[in-house]
């Protein structure tokens, strides 16, 4: 099974909300094609309300086995990367979790309740490494549909269950 390792750069975004549980929401918001020159925690320019973070770098890795479902990213329009962090509720707030360009594996992240997943934009540069590996690495899969095969009572196995028959049939 071949494989790609991607190293990128995860940024993260506080933001202040209006909730009596809660002051601030933490959220993904970018993947950044390489890791920049700073230290995790390093503090990024944003937009009133909201504070960025370069959260570390980490390592997107494409195994051969997942063409197919990265085909199925870039089909479903603007290609995305899933990124999945976790609260620790101590210093550092968050924990990275995980980075994949895999929707199925995107939505297994989401499965554990208490890790924040998100899609942001997949960078052009990191799609370009992607469409790559998927040419190099694809192999197209047949479905072959199994068929049925008939019940033979000297075989054993289960007999069919009783139930509507079609018109015609005793």
């Amino acid at each position: 099974m071949a494989q790609l390792h991607i190293d990128v750069g995860i940024v993260v975004e506080r933001r202040s909300i209006e909730s009596p549980w809660a002051d601030h929401a933490w959220a993904p918001l970018a993947v950044l094609p390489e890791p920049p020159g700073l230290a995790p925690w390093s503090e990024l320019p944003a937009a009133p309300g909201r504070q960025a973070f370069y959260l570390g770098s980490a390592t997107l890795t494409l195994h051969s086995v997942d063409t197919a479902h990265f085909r199925e990213n870039f089909l479903a329009g603007r290609a995305k990367l899933w990124v999945a962090v976790r609260a620790t509720g101590i210093e550092p707030a968050l924990d990275f979790v995980g980075v994949t360009a895999d929707p199925f594996e995107g939505e297994v992240y989401a499965e554990n309740a208490g890790d924040i997943v998100e899609p942001v934009a997949m960078p052009a540069a990191i799609a370009e490494q992607v469409l790559a590996f998927f040419e190099a690495h694809h192999v197209e899969q047949v479905f072959i549909k199994r068929q049925r095969s008939e019940y033979d009572p000297r075989k054993g196995g289960q007999r069919p269950q009783p139930g509507l028959r079609r018109e015609g049939e005793r």
